[in-house]
């Protein structure tokens, strides 16, 4: 690390999620925010947060492992429904769903301007989205929506420019980016982690079926990840984010680092 990320960290300290109420959790699909950081949202949740839950796009496309027969149209309302019943056993009752459709089928302006409305209605300190700055991350769903975030959690103090976007200004605190390689920030989730299992194992049927090989493969990779991040804090659990102030989005590259 160089001294100027050094002195960047000393000088602009990064921020501490739990210490906020109110927290926004955008998903590019159903299942993708309880596999990033449904641990995180359960146990913000039991804390008395604030939170809510957005599926950006419908699934539509998600078929690999649907009943046979299943049509794009079919999997958009069961995918919703699995969803819900995901939220649910987390805790979270406010859940939106954007009417964008799998595949990166969509203009990218209009995903701004939906989720600059929701920032706008649900006033968040905090806005969870997916890495877009993963080298290996490859699909448009995750990039655009990722990249929409963290436009949005720049602009969101600016009341001219959210209005814009047809959408009121609002002072998110900081932008949480899960899915990442460069996290900076680690939440203590132990009590949490087999919440997150059931809400992905238990719900997301359609995309995880009991005992297929992608279930068993994510199952494993969550569990090593928890304990890697749970080690990051000082914990048998923990889920990790590359998290970024108001400071820290504009001109501040070594806050990158």
């Amino acid at each position: 690390m160089s001294l100027s990320s050094l002195i960047v960290r000393a000088a602009v300290p990064l921020p501490k999620l739990e210490q906020y109420q109110r927290f926004l959790f955008l998903g590019p699909h159903p299942d993708d925010i309880e596999i990033g950081a449904g641990a995180t949202a359960a146990k913000l949740v039991s804390l008395g947060k604030e939170v809510c839950f957005t599926v950006c796009t419908d699934g539509r496309f998600g078929l690999g492992n649907a009943p046979s027969g299943t049509t794009p149209e079919a999997l958009i309302s069961l995918r919703q429904k699995e969803a819900r019943n995901s939220a649910a056993l987390l805790g979270v009752r406010d859940l939106r769903f954007l009417p964008f459709s799998d595949g990166g089928l969509y203009e990218q302006q209009d995903l701004i301007r939906a989720i600059a409305g929701i920032i706008g209605d649900f006033k968040p300190d905090v806005i969870f989205a997916p890495d877009p700055d993963v080298t290996s991350e490859c699909h448009a769903d995750h990039l655009n929506l990722g990249r929409a975030a963290k436009q949005l959690s720049c602009f969101a103090p600016y009341p001219e420019l959210m209005e814009a976007y047809g959408a009121t200004g609002t002072p998110v605190k900081a932008l949480a980016l899960y899915m990442t390689a460069k996290a900076n920030r680690f939440v203590d989730t132990k009590g949490f982690f087999s919440t997150q299992l059931d809400a992905i194992f238990r719900c997301h049927l359609s995309q995880f079926p009991t005992d297929s090989d992608e279930a068993k493969a994510l199952r494993l990779y969550l569990r090593i990840r928890s304990v890697d991040y749970g080690l990051r804090c000082f914990s048998s659990s923990g889920e990790g984010f590359r998290v970024l102030g108001p400071t820290h989005m504009h001109c501040l590259p070594e806050a990158g680092h």
